[in-house]
């Protein structure tokens, strides 16, 4: 150990840095602790060389060297992860809390002095800084929309956030024992933070500062970024276990494992499961199962995603052929149709009643969930033309929805006005309750498509000899909720511009994709909406040179 011992009373935080090989990261990590605004006096960094064969070690005994009895520095062999020298970092803290922080990270200036003072304030045994991520680093953040004196373990939001990456009482972490799972390459804070925030007294947030900033390397080589997938899988056994027989099983014990059903292990069942070899995905499979048979409980499934609920359970299942199916066919296609039946919608996954695996409906169901991004995947328009009846022009098209069977309100209409901007940013909008449908009249017919992977409206909707531009929408009831989604042209050629006699007035419509891609029809006087015929050639004509020049 280099460094000088500290003469003075204990300091109110210990910081413990795990190192191995994270130059030129480690500086700025440094930097930020010795710079923090708490005062040199009131902390001591205790950073554990883990073999590195860069210049993390040098660095570590600079530091040392410039700010004794505050950096203390131990070299060790390597061991092959942040577990061992973050317990032994933990045997020589001596400030009544201790933090921690990726070497590769670095802090707020006043983060330990506000997460300090929250503790003390409040008698909090754990408190969460507000962190976020840099150079792509990817941080949830729907913990940190509020400080909150008193957060639960068993919240919507702390289970998605159990690094170890705060602030603990030393007393509660001494009492009882934690330490952290060295045998675990990846995640092996996680069952002692799980712990910690079981025994805590009080867990706090502290959201109104950022605290913590957590950095992605350039060559993402932090190990969350490389851990294979049976090592992923045997971790995360490993965590859900350990937090198993700290929590009896039942609502909380639900809250905490959702976190790793939706995040650990359905990074296992992602795009680059179908290329993996058969023995690889059957150990996944095999895996999985085990933790969905104990752990999967209904109502924790229920609240699943249905793209994640029907992976699992065909994991669970043992349909290893089914989910690849099912997760190309995604990849490829997009989201599938949804088949509606009594009120209730289900995701035609690759399993669904399928007489050989002979899955339950449920694990295909829209259980409480709202989708209008996976009904706009599948909804466009097919081809479109203008149709005229003496005074009369009437769009008659051809469109695709993803849903099939019981179509409730599957209509399409041309609306007035564009929609909302974060209506368009999801690609589609759920209608309030109790909403009016827009009143349009017009001719309609469906069919299921020839490959059963949807239906086909067809519709002729009459145009107004009026000033307008109206977009073109589909209403469809699915499992209790009405969906506006707007039909997309995919690049489809629009019919040419088309003038008409509407009563007795010279009108002109016109069809295009907006900037979205997104069908809309524009309507109007003549004199409104058109150029003389050799003006509009000839302003076409230039638009078309300059396109080649550039």
């Amino acid at each position: 150990m280099t460094g000088n011992p500290d003469p003075s009373p204990a300091p109110d935080v210990t910081v413990v840095v795990a190192v191995y090989n994270t130059m030129p990261y480690l500086t700025e990590c440094l930097n930020s602790l010795v710079g923090q605004s708490i005062g040199l006096d009131r902390i001591e960094v205790v950073a554990v060389d883990d073999g590195s064969t860069d210049e993390s070690g040098a660095e570590l005994d600079r530091f040392a060297e410039r700010y004794p009895g505050t950096v203390k520095v131990v070299h060790q062999t390597n061991s092959g992860g942040p577990a061992m020298p973050s317990n032994r970092a933990l045997e020589l803290a001596t400030g009544r809390y201790v933090y921690f922080i990726g070497s590769d990270d670095y802090l707020g200036e006043e983060a330990l002095e506000r997460l300090v003072s929250c503790a003390d304030a409040n008698g909090s045994d754990v408190v969460v800084g507000k962190m976020v991520g840099t150079n792509g680093r990817y941080v949830r953040q729907s913990l940190y929309k509020t400080s909150d004196l008193d957060v639960s373990l068993y919240g919507p939001e702390l289970p998605f956030a159990l690094a170890n990456t705060k602030l603990f009482r030393r007393d509660m972490v001494e009492k009882h024992k934690l330490r952290f799972s060295e045998d675990l390459p990846v995640g092996s804070d996680q069952p002692f933070t799980i712990e910690a925030c079981v025994r805590a007294r009080r867990i706090s947030v502290v959201a109104d500062y950022t605290c913590y900033y957590a950095v992605k390397r350039g060559d993402s080589s932090n190990i969350t970024y490389r851990a294979n997938h049976l090592s992923r899988l045997r971790c995360t056994g490993v965590i859900m276990d350990h937090a198993a027989g700290l929590i009896e099983a039942g609502p909380k014990r639900d809250a905490v494992l959702k976190r790793h059903f939706t995040w650990e292990l359905s990074k296992l069942i992602q795009d680059d499961f179908v290329d993996l070899d058969d023995g690889t995905k059957r150990e996944i499979c095999a895996g999985i199962a085990r933790l969905a048979d104990s752990y999967l409980t209904d109502p924790l499934s229920d609240g699943l995603p249905v793209k994640l609920r029907a992976r699992l359970r065909l994991a669970q299942h043992g349909a290893v052929d089914a989910l690849c199916r099912a997760i190309s066919d995604e990849a490829e296609h997009g989201a599938p149709p949804f088949h509606l039946e009594n009120g209730r919608a289900f995701a035609r996954y690759p399993g669904f009643r399928d007489a050989a695996l002979e899955l339950p409906d449920r694990c295909f169901e829209l259980v409480g969930e709202r989708v209008p991004g996976r009904l706009a995947d599948r909804t466009r328009l097919i081809e479109a033309e203008w149709v005229q009846a003496g005074d009369r022009l009437s769009l008659a098209l051809t469109a695709s929805v993803g849903v099939v069977g019981e179509t409730g309100s599957l209509v399409v209409r041309l609306v007035e006005g564009a929609m909302p901007k974060s209506a368009d940013k999801a690609r589609a909008r759920r209608l309030p309750d109790g909403h009016q449908l827009p009143s349009v009249t017009g001719e309609f017919a469906r069919e299921v498509m020839p490959d059963g992977d949807g239906t086909l409206l067809r519709a002729l909707i009459p145009l107004e000899p009026r000033k307008a531009k109206r977009g073109l929408r589909v209403f469809v009831d699915v499992a209790g909720d009405t969906y506006e989604i707007p039909v997309r042209g995919d690049g489809l050629p629009m019919p040419l511009a088309r003038c008409w006699h509407g009563e007795k007035k010279p009108c002109r419509a016109a069809a295009q994709l907006n900037p979205k891609g997104r069908v809309v029809i524009s309507t109007g006087p003549l004199h409104l909406l058109q150029k003389p015929l050799a003006s509009r050639l000839r302003s076409r004509l230039i638009r078309v040179m300059r396109s080649k020049r550039k």
